[in-house]
């Protein structure tokens, strides 16, 4: 693989497109107000928030379940205990 193929063509007419193409950008942030340091702390606090929200989910998640648990298990404990002694029949009685 060459250098024209990486790059997308001349490295030369690459960088001088690449810093007009900055340039302009860089002109439209700043007209916005936007600074590179500003830049850097929201997206510290984005990082931090996405985060955050991450683990709650998985505490809400285990929450759930457990409130959920409070409620299945012993109702599975009860259909396990019935059904365990619906499958006891004496000997005798078997149906055909």
């Amino acid at each position: 693989m060459d250098r024209n193929t990486l790059l997308g063509g001349n490295p030369l007419g690459v960088l001088i497109r690449l810093v007009l193409i900055s340039l302009v950008v860089g002109i439209v942030l700043s007209a916005l107000g936007i600074t590179p340091q500003n830049l850097f702390y929201h997206l510290d606090i984005l990082a931090r928030r996405l985060y955050d929200l991450g683990f709650g989910v998985f505490e809400n998640i285990l929450g759930y379940i457990v409130l959920g648990a409070l409620v299945v298990v012993p109702i599975w404990l009860v259909a396990r205990f019935f059904g365990v002694l619906s499958n006891k029949q004496p000997k005798g009685d078997k149906e055909s």
